[in-house]
């Protein structure tokens, strides 16, 4: 059986090999749980009441299906591209180059929305200017990154770790007041499900609002099938980790909003711009946790910083990738001794620095239209996720290559997960806030295709006026 394509093999040869699969799985987690979680969750719930567990019940199918597509492909064919990669394979280098920047812009967005809600918060508590915790940061997140990958996974690890942490003892807590085993506390039943307002205050309208606010809340995860490369054993450690971050963030965000709507009425819950305001804060003040606040906001940052991290380690992996297959410039497919791409990584952090100083400038208009096409990229990526395996899923069964991290019932089930992915798209352009993010999405998509096809033609010209130089050199001996 074979494992890897030539390109994988070359790709697992060439960076580190010195992640495990805890810090596979832990890297999924930081890259998904961040302070959308604890900041965000009452947008949804605000909308939807109760049902908004239909909605994360939706968001959550859909997302199992795609990582169950992806991580067969990567177990087959692991390599610090991922999707891009299996996108090329599938579709040409026009779909590989287009899927490979998307995702690094969107990346490179979310890097610079993490620092600057990460730095705000600092710069309260310690009375800066907020530039410069960021650039103490961003810093010091550079050294990680050009350190030996063993060493970033470890930090990743223990980052992640803490937010794991914080939500148990938070799921803990709730429960316990839930069925009123907290001293001082009584069981608080169904109130909140079939009182006044009942389990679908705003009908089913509510739950499909609902699902456009949580839709992405579990993106993210895919990072694990990016840092496969460079594990141990790619192939077993991919399977292991796909399916522990996938139920394992299921847990956290469903039991969490759980406990939250069970807890808190749902007209007294909205979007959160403090960690005081934020459900968790909340509820674990009414538990008597002693200034719950400032740990919260600790909280927040670390998770705005570990998702930071686990960004810049996807985006110059995913420059990395593309300079191997021609899709960048031939300096950043360079590694050091220890197998790290560090001219992607600072490439990377270079970015990182624009994005945040972009969102100090705001300029009229181009912030909106950048972030709209964060938002709407996630439907184009998991789309074409879907479509390469569709397609690669009969080519890996005749080459055997097929491992034990398979995707359920080809073709029919991703067939009814690409309809899904319809459905939510359908959703977004008839709601005219969500309007943006599909046109958005569609514009830059329609500009990296095109760029795609001029990075060939240039590379085709280059090929012919190095031909002819040599020709001519050869003719002048």
């Amino acid at each position: 059986m074979t494992n890897a394509t030539p390109q994988a093999a070359a790709d697992v040869e060439t960076l580190g090999s010195g992640l495990k699969t805890r810090h596979l799985t832990m890297m999924g987690l930081g890259s998904a749980i961040g302070a959308g979680l604890f900041l965000g969750t009452g947008v949804g719930i605000k909308i939807a009441g109760p049902a908004v567990l239909l909605a994360y019940i939706f968001a959550g199918i859909l997302v199992v299906f795609v990582m169950q597509m992806l991580g067969e492909m990567a177990a087959a064919r692991p390599q610090s591209g991922s999707f891009s990669s299996y996108a090329e394979m599938a579709f040409g280098h026009w779909a590989g180059f287009t899927m490979g920047w998307l995702y690094w812009f969107l990346l490179v967005m979310v890097m610079g929305a993490e620092m600057t809600g990460a730095s705000a918060f600092m710069a309260g508590w310690f009375g800066t200017p907020p530039w410069i915790p960021a650039l103490v940061c961003v810093v010091f997140f550079a050294i990680v990154n050009l350190a030996k990958v063993t060493g970033f996974g470890e930090f990743e690890f223990w980052f992640a770790f803490i937010k794991v942490a914080v939500i148990i003892v938070f799921l803990v807590i709730g429960f316990l007041m839930i069925f009123g085993l907290l001293p001082g506390h009584e069981a608080v039943g169904l109130t909140n499900f079939i009182g006044d307002h009942g389990f679908m205050p705003n009908g089913i309208s509510g739950v499909a609002a609902g699902l456009l606010a949580v839709a992405f809340a579990f993106g993210g995860i895919e990072i694990v099938t990016i840092a496969a490369a460079e594990s141990d054993q790619p192939s077993k450690n991919i399977g292991v980790a796909v399916r522990s971050t996938i139920t394992r963030i299921a847990f956290f965000y469903l039991g969490s909003v759980l406990v939250i709507t069970f807890l808190l009425p749902y007209d007294q819950i909205g979007g959160a711009s403090s960690a005081a305001e934020s459900p968790f804060t909340l509820i674990l003040a009414e538990a008597g946790i002693p200034a719950v606040a400032t740990i919260m906001e600790v909280v927040i940052v670390l998770a705005l910083l570990s998702a930071f991290n686990a960004q810049i380690y996807g985006t110059s992996r995913f420059v990395y990738s593309l300079a191997r297959r021609g899709n960048a410039p031939q300096f950043f497919s360079t590694t050091s001794a220890d197998g790290v791409p560090r001219s992607a990584v600072l490439l990377s952090m270079v970015f990182a620095f624009g994005s945040v100083a972009l969102q100090y400038w705001n300029p009229a208009g181009l912030l909106e239209f950048l972030f709209n096409a964060v938002g709407g990229s996630l439907l184009v990526i998991w789309g074409f996720i879907i479509a390469s395996y569709i397609k690669l899923h009969p080519e890996l069964v005749a080459t055997g290559e097929i491992t034990k991290v398979k995707m359920w019932g080809y073709p029919w089930l991703a067939w009814v997960t690409l309809g899904m992915l319809v459905v939510l798209t359908g959703l977004m352009l008839s709601d005219e806030a969500a309007r943006g993010q599909v046109i958005s999405v569609i514009v830059l998509f329609v500009v990296l295709v095109a760029l795609s096809f001029a990075a060939v033609r240039g590379r085709k010209l280059s090929r012919q006026a190095a031909a002819e130089r040599a020709a001519v050199h050869a003719r002048a001996k």
